[in-house]
């Protein structure tokens, strides 16, 4: 989420010692992606994860069936990748299984999905969305945090 109305929190308010973490990233466009990276391993050691575990993929395909693996063995998977708007609706495609698989994985697993699967139209989007200096936003932050905040909701649902 983004712009006015977003939520103003911080992952420093939240204690994530007990969670185990995976982070699932694309390998493609690695500007965008070290700025994903960095923003969501910012967001896990403010909230002090217990224990992270960060695995690359190819592309933003890819991200379910990884996110999928990893989703029995977490208590939270982090999914980060870009898809920019090309000729041909390969972008489209993408970005529908992508989004479809992360959130099928979600809802199978009871595993709560951090989404930060960036779909743009030009590269200069996904650079200012990526927390790199001088971005708008940091979505690599945003993801890891709803990521870690619904594990540790869903902890306290089984206490």
């Amino acid at each position: 989420m983004s712009g006015h109305g977003a939520p103003r929190s911080s992952a420093t308010d939240l204690d994530a010692t007990r969670l185990r973490v995976a982070v699932v990233a694309a390998s493609w466009h690695t500007t965008i992606m070290d700025g994903l990276l960095d923003g969501a391993r910012r967001a896990l050691a403010e909230a002090r994860t217990g224990e992270v575990l960060e695995l690359r993929v190819p592309g933003s395909f890819e991200l379910p069936v990884a996110a999928s693996r990893l989703a029995g063995d977490v208590d939270a998977v982090v999914a980060l990748g870009v898809v920019i708007r090309g000729g041909t609706p390969h972008f489209d495609y993408v970005c529908q299984a992508a989004t479809n698989g992360l959130t099928d994985v979600s809802v199978r697993t009871g595993t709560p999905v951090g989404f930060g699967l960036l779909t743009c139209d030009t590269e200069e989007q996904g650079l200012d969305r990526a927390g790199l200096e001088g971005s708008h936003e940091d979505k690599g932050y945003e993801a890891a945090h709803a990521a870690l905040s619904t594990a540790l909701t869903l902890r306290d649902l089984e206490r």
